[in-house]
């Protein structure tokens, strides 16, 4: 009994873990997205009252003829002529619409100066219809605005932090009319589109769908959309796309590197090697130095005559030390992290380890792709 008790335990630790099985491999929905469902972009146009001074000035004459506008919905009648006040900003106002929004959801709104106001801060946006590409108002915002900056300025100085010209009003929109798209197909098609197509992943998803789902039949279109046809329409679609979206697939991760010049950010994948290279990185460094001495006249010190001056003379002192160029050599088969981890311990900087990596990729050492930002 002993012996059987412990063959089985030994057969259950050495059996492969399902997470660790099933390691890199994701659901459906985070690589892929069913036709017609994406979100819809819209735009309007408003005004931001409020503002201590700060807003659009009289050049602005949209901004003038807007509020005039504006007044004379109330039944006041008012001439371009008699606006002076800085209270009133012109602004954009773009929101993000997404699939199967219906009436009365709030929405996120972005909020940007379109004229030449100094700053958003303290200002509330009256109410802005926001319209599709279709033309159709879609949503109304209306609120208070969230400056995330600021802007101060004085007779001969001004402060600013971020952008004061733009802002969000969270929550600041509600859905009038649901949103135009849905599931694209006639009932019985349904078509999944990769976000990054790929020809193995498309082959590697038709062969997880077909174990999973024996009803439709499925084909990939191409690299980059996979389409099911059904002999009769699903008795419910939102179950059968759930079912869909949750099916796990292995996809295939493309080798790429990332290198950002401007912050120093390297980012590589684990599947990313390099050919054996060698890497010779030169030091050279250059010191240029200037002081300054005076040249007094001999003699003349109280009273100097007519064309006798103290003269400034500069003397510039150049050093110039090369190092050692160090060797690093990286065997077949390295990842990108081992290379950097032998770079820094020569102590280069991280702009020149970009540098080694844009050499290596010229070189055909680097299997994959290099993208600089």
């Amino acid at each position: 009994m002993r012996f059987m008790l412990a063959t089985a335990l030994l057969a259950a630790l050495l059996a492969p873990s399902p997470t660790i099985a099933e390691a890199g491999a994701a659901r459906l929905k985070d690589l892929a997205r069913v036709a017609g469902v994406r979100d819809n972009p819209l735009t309007g146009y408003g005004l931001v009252f409020g503002l201590s001074g700060s807003g659009d000035s009289a050049r602005s004459r949209a901004t003038l003829q807007s509020v005039a506008n504006t007044l004379r919905t109330f039944g006041v009648n008012v001439e371009l002529e008699d606006l002076s006040s800085r209270n009133v900003a012109a602004v954009l106002v773009t929101a993000t619409l997404p699939a199967f929004a219906e009436p009365g959801q709030p929405l996120d709104v972005q909020v940007a100066s379109a004229g030449d106001a100094r700053s958003l801060n303290g200002g509330t946006l009256m109410l802005a219809p926001l319209t599709g590409p279709d033309g159709r108002v879609y949503a109304i915002a209306q609120g208070p605005i969230s400056v995330g900056g600021y802007q101060f300025e004085a007779l001969t100085a001004s402060v600013q932090k971020t952008h004061p010209t733009v802002g969000w009003i969270p929550s600041g929109a509600l859905v009038e009319r649901a949103a135009p798209l849905g599931v694209a197909g006639n009932g019985r098609t349904l078509s999944i589109l990769l976000n990054e197509p790929d020809f193995t992943t498309a082959q590697r998803i038709v062969a997880a769908l077909s174990a999973a789902l024996p009803d439709p039949e499925i084909r990939a279109v191409h690299a980059g959309k996979i389409e099911l046809t059904y002999q009769a329409p699903p008795a419910s679609l939102v179950s059968e796309i759930a079912r869909i979206e949750n099916v796990t697939v292995q996809p295939q991760r493309r080798a790429r590197v990332v290198v950002n010049e401007r912050t120093g950010t390297i980012v590589a994948g684990g599947d990313v090697r390099l050919g054996q290279v060698s890497i010779s990185h030169g030091d050279l460094r250059v010191e240029i130095s200037t002081t300054y001495r005076v040249s007094q006249p001999r003699g003349v010190l109280i009273e100097p005559g007519e064309g006798i001056a103290s003269v400034v003379v500069p003397e510039s002192r150049i050093d110039v030390q090369e190092g050692i160029a160090p060797l690093v050599t990286v065997p077949e088969g390295a990842t990108v992290a081992e290379l950097v981890g032998a770079l820094r311990a020569i102590r280069l900087s991280t702009r020149d380890v970009i540098a080694v990596l844009q050499s290596i990729k010229a070189a055909g050492a680097l299997d994959g792709e290099l993208i600089i930002q």
